[in-house]
Protein backbone atom coordinates (compact mmCIF):
# COMPACT_ATOMS: atom_id res chain seq x y z
CA UNK A 1 0.00 0.00 0.00
CA UNK A 2 1.42 3.76 -0.62
CA UNK A 3 2.43 5.72 1.62
CA UNK A 4 1.69 9.28 2.63
CA UNK A 5 -0.31 10.96 0.04
CA UNK A 6 -0.46 10.01 -3.06
CA UNK A 7 -0.50 12.16 -6.03
CA UNK A 8 -3.78 11.22 -8.68
CA UNK A 9 -3.14 10.47 -11.68
CA UNK A 10 -4.23 11.76 -15.10
CA UNK A 11 -4.21 10.35 -18.59
CA UNK A 12 -4.10 12.95 -21.25
CA UNK A 13 -3.96 12.90 -25.19
CA UNK A 14 -1.67 16.06 -26.21
CA UNK A 15 -0.89 16.97 -30.21
CA UNK A 16 1.77 15.44 -31.47
CA UNK A 17 4.19 18.87 -32.07
CA UNK A 18 3.01 19.69 -28.20
CA UNK A 19 4.38 15.87 -26.93
CA UNK A 20 7.20 16.40 -28.56
CA UNK A 21 8.03 20.19 -27.01
CA UNK A 22 7.25 18.72 -24.17
CA UNK A 23 9.45 15.99 -24.45
CA UNK A 24 12.25 18.97 -25.22
CA UNK A 25 11.43 20.79 -22.29
CA UNK A 26 11.61 18.11 -19.71
CA UNK A 27 15.22 17.16 -21.17
CA UNK A 28 16.59 20.87 -21.27
CA UNK A 29 15.29 21.42 -17.58
CA UNK A 30 15.97 18.15 -15.88
CA UNK A 31 12.85 17.07 -14.07
CA UNK A 32 10.21 14.51 -15.18
CA UNK A 33 7.47 14.62 -17.44
CA UNK A 34 4.76 14.69 -14.45
CA UNK A 35 6.67 17.98 -12.72
CA UNK A 36 6.53 19.75 -16.05
CA UNK A 37 3.21 19.58 -16.39
CA UNK A 38 1.92 20.23 -13.05
CA UNK A 39 3.89 23.12 -13.08
CA UNK A 40 2.74 23.80 -16.55
CA UNK A 41 -1.06 23.32 -15.12
CA UNK A 42 -0.32 25.72 -12.29
CA UNK A 43 0.77 28.56 -14.27
CA UNK A 44 -2.16 27.91 -16.73
CA UNK A 45 -4.12 28.02 -13.64
CA UNK A 46 -2.26 31.56 -11.72
CA UNK A 47 -2.96 32.80 -15.26
CA UNK A 48 -6.65 32.29 -15.53
CA UNK A 49 -7.43 33.05 -11.74
CA UNK A 50 -5.17 36.50 -12.32
CA UNK A 51 -7.33 37.16 -15.82
CA UNK A 52 -10.37 36.63 -13.71
CA UNK A 53 -9.35 38.74 -11.12
CA UNK A 54 -8.77 41.73 -13.58
CA UNK A 55 -12.37 41.37 -15.20
CA UNK A 56 -14.05 41.70 -12.07
CA UNK A 57 -11.93 44.66 -10.93
CA UNK A 58 -12.20 46.12 -14.31
CA UNK A 59 -16.14 45.22 -13.90
CA UNK A 60 -16.27 47.60 -10.31
CA UNK A 61 -13.88 50.00 -11.67
CA UNK A 62 -13.72 50.59 -15.20
CA UNK A 63 -11.23 49.19 -17.45
CA UNK A 64 -7.38 50.25 -17.44
CA UNK A 65 -6.28 53.22 -19.23
CA UNK A 66 -3.56 52.94 -21.67
CA UNK A 67 -1.07 54.29 -19.20
CA UNK A 68 -1.68 51.63 -16.59
CA UNK A 69 -1.52 48.81 -18.93
CA UNK A 70 1.50 50.38 -20.29
CA UNK A 71 3.06 50.47 -16.79
CA UNK A 72 2.12 46.86 -15.92
CA UNK A 73 3.08 46.30 -18.87
CA UNK A 74 7.01 47.39 -18.05
CA UNK A 75 6.29 45.79 -14.58
CA UNK A 76 5.97 42.09 -16.26
CA UNK A 77 8.80 42.81 -18.40
CA UNK A 78 11.32 43.47 -15.94
CA UNK A 79 10.04 40.74 -13.66
CA UNK A 80 11.17 38.53 -15.91
CA UNK A 81 14.30 39.66 -16.64
CA UNK A 82 15.63 40.02 -13.30
CA UNK A 83 13.26 37.82 -11.03
CA UNK A 84 15.09 37.80 -8.09
CA UNK A 85 15.24 41.38 -7.82
CA UNK A 86 11.88 42.03 -7.96
CA UNK A 87 10.77 39.34 -5.82
CA UNK A 88 13.05 40.41 -2.84
CA UNK A 89 11.48 44.11 -3.52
Amino acid sequence: MPRGRPSPKLAITVDAEVHDQVLAAVAEEGVSVSAWMTAAARRALLVRDGLRAVAEWEAEHGAFSADELDAAHRRVVGEVAHPARTRSA
